[in-house]
């Protein structure tokens, strides 16, 4: 049986705070499959360029949105947008963070504890704000989809950047709380652990050799990730087929990391 993708996600409002490499995509393959979007990201630029990509004719629709993920206020008036505009909330994907500790070779014992409260401002209480946000206008709806992005650094163990990594991992229960206490108002909760995605803005500051490296560490060796890898599993998991999926972490990263 063939499916319509531009009928999937049709009639579905969702949100996606934060934009650029992975976020527009994430928007571009929603409305693509016809639903209607809030896209927004700290620098509102970002997100008007994600709506301005999508093509003509497309069913769905992208409204761009300023939010900055650590402010309650600002995230609860991007999260009410979708209300405001479409009727009601089916998804939210809570899609920022802080990196402040990625290009540092210092550990937590070395590292300024102030880099260790913004980076938490943004990746554990942002997605704390967001999930509160989306909570009563998704079950107000009947239920629907929550996705978290996150990144394998929450569960490999690694030498270097362990800020990013506690923030991250403290999204993954607050995912597994969300899946197991709202299930029963039809809410789904989920989080995508993303490998390295190409992007246009990576490119600019990733060499050719750590781009090659990263390619062997995976398991499917022809490519790195691209943003469309990201997109297409996230539509599912935001649609009815992926209904009865919920309380997972998944990866999406050519199988570099290998879990059970």
């Amino acid at each position: 049986m063939s499916i319509d993708l531009t009928q999937r996600l049709n009639g579905k409002c969702i949100v996606i705070i934060g934009g650029g490499g992975i976020g527009n995509e994430l928007a571009l393959r929603y409305a693509s499959e016809g639903a209607s979007v809030i896209l927004a990201d700290l620098n509102k630029e970002t997100a008007e360029k994600g709506a301005a990509s999508l093509p003509s004719g497309t069913r769905g629709r992208i409204i761009a949105a300023q939010c900055d993920g650590s402010n309650e206020e600002s995230v609860n008036a991007t999260v009410a947008l979708a209300t405001q505009h479409f009727g009601g909330l089916d998804g939210l994907h809570a899609n920022f963070a802080a990196f402040l500790d990625g290009a540092s070779s210092e550990g937590a014992g070395e590292l300024p504890l102030s880099m260790f409260d913004t980076m938490s401002a943004v990746n554990t209480r942002g997605f704390l704000l967001a999930t509160r946000a989306a909570l009563p206008a998704l079950v107000a709806r009947g239920g629907g989809s929550i996705l978290y992005t996150s990144s394998g650094a929450a569960y490999q163990g690694e030498p270097v950047r362990p800020y990013y990594a506690m923030t991250k991992a403290a999204g993954h229960a607050l995912m597994r709380h969300v899946a197991a206490r709202y299930g029963a108002d039809g809410v789904r909760a989920n989080t995508i652990a993303p490998g390295l995605i190409m992007h246009e803005e990576l490119r600019k500051h990733i060499s050719t050799e750590f781009a090659e490296q990263a390619r062997e560490h995976s398991a499917y060796k022809r490519r790195l990730g691209e943003p469309l890898d990201i997109a297409a599993m996230c539509a599912l998991l935001m649609s009815d087929e992926g209904a009865y999926v919920t309380g997972q972490v998944i990866s999406i990263d050519g199988g570099t990391t290998m879990r059970g």
